[in-house]
C-alpha cells in the first residue's frame, strides 16, 4: 500500500467516524432511550443566570433570562409559550416549554416547574447593612431553572407523556410591601382548563451539602415515588426519606386545586435570602443528583 492510498483511507474513515458521531447525537434523545443528565452543564446554566444579575421583575436581567430561558427550550426542540399576566400591579411572565406526545386525554401530563425571579432584598443577610442589597439568586431561581433546562435537553422526543417544563415568575417576593409569595404559580393555576397528572417543583437543588428531606405540604404518595427512585440511584444521603419542613411554595396552588405536587428543596441551605447566595455555594454533583432523580422518575413511572 502506497503513502498515497494510505492517506485516502485513513481520511474516508476518519470522515466516516464523524458523521457518524453527528448522526448518533442528533438522534440520541429521538427515541426510546433518554440521555444522561449533565450536572457539569447545568452548573454552566447556574453560572449564567448569576451573571446577568439579580432577576427582579421588571429589570433588564428579568427581560435577558427571559429570552434566554425561551432560547434554550427551542435549541432542545421544545414549543415554548409565554403566560403573561399582571398580579399586585407587577408586570408578570411564566415560560412554559411542552413537549406534548397526544391530545388524547388519557394520555398522562406531567409538569415540572422552577422560578427563575430573584429577592429584591437580601433580608436574612446577618449583615444588617446589606439587608437592602438584592440577592444573587444562584440556588434560589437559577439552580432549579438549570435542571430543568438540562432535562430539556435530555428528556427524549418521543416521549411517550406530555411533559411541560414551566418557569414561574413572582414566586420569591412576600413579605415586602405591594408583593407577595408564588403569583406566578398562582396565575398559572388559575388558568388551568384541564389538570395534569403530576407536578413537580425544583427549587434551591444546588447546595454542596445537598439533603433534601420530604416536605410537609406535597403529596405524599408522589413523595414516595421520587424518593424510592433516588435511593434506588444510591441517593438516600441526599434525599432523606424523612418529613422535616412546611413550606410555601409553587407546589402549593396545586396541591389546592387537587393536583398532586411535591416540592423538592433543600430549606437548610444557610445562605437563603442573603447577598452571598452566590456562584460558589453551587455544586454540579447535586444538581446533577436531583436532575437524575427526577429524570429516572419520569422514565420509570412514566416512560412505559
Amino acid at each position: 500500500m502506497n503513502k498515497r492510498t494510505l492517506i485516502i483511507i485513513t481520511i474516508i474513515l476518519i470522515t466516516t467516524l464523524i458523521t457518524t458521531g453527528i448522526v448518533i447525537a442528533s438522534q440520541a434523545n429521538d427515541g426510546g432511550e433518554m440521555l444522561d443528565f449533565n450536572g457539569e452543564r447545568a452548573f454552566q446554566d447556574v453560572v449564567f443566570q448569576v451573571s446577568l444579575g439579580a432577576r427582579i421583575p421588571e429589570s433588564e436581567a428579568h427581560t435577558q433570562v427571559v429570552e434566554w430561558i425561551q432560547s434554550e427550550l427551542i435549541k432542545s426542540d421544545w414549543s415554548v409559550e409565554l403566560q403573561q399576566f399582571s398580579s399586585m400591579g407587577h408586570p408578570l411572565v411564566n415560560i412554559v416549554g411542552k413537549r406534548v406526545a397526544n391530545y388524547d386525554p388519557n394520555v398522562p401530563w406531567i409538569i415540572i416547574g422552577a422560578h427563575f425571579d430573584t429577592r429584591l432584598f437580601a433580608d436574612r443577610d446577618p449583615d444588617q447593612q446589606l439587608r437592602t442589597n438584592v440577592v444573587p439568586g444562584a440556588n434560589d431561581g437559577a439552580s432549579g431553572v438549570a435542571v430543568l433546562l438540562e432535562l430539556a435537553r435530555v428528556i427524549a422526543k418521543d416521549i411517550p407523556v406530555n411533559v411541560w417544563l414551566v418557569f414561574f415568575d413572582g414566586e420569591d417576593n412576600g413579605n415586602i410591601e405591594g408583593w407577595d409569595w408564588i403569583l406566578g404559580s398562582r396565575a398559572f393555576v388559575e388558568s388551568l382548563v384541564e389538570k395534569p397528572d403530576n407536578v413537580v417543583i425544583v427549587d434551591m437543588v444546588g447546595d454542596h451539602d445537598l439533603k433534601i428531606y420530604k416536605e410537609k405540604n406535597s403529596d405524599p404518595a408522589l413523595s414516595e415515588e421520587i424518593w424510592d427512585v433516588a435511593n434506588e440511584l444510591g441517593h438516600s444521603n441526599h434525599f432523606i426519606p424523612m418529613s422535616k419542613y412546611r413550606i410555601l411554595d409553587d407546589h402549593i396552588p396545586f396541591m389546592e386545586a387537587g393536583i398532586p405536587a411535591v416540592d423538592i428543596i433543600d430549606f437548610d441551605y444557610p445562605y437563603w435570602h442573603t447577598t452571598v447566595d452566590s456562584i460558589d455555594k453551587i455544586s454540579a454533583e447535586s444538581l446533577e443528583i436531583v436532575g437524575k432523580t427526577i429524570h429516572q422518575w419520569l422514565i420509570q413511572n412514566w416512560n412505559k
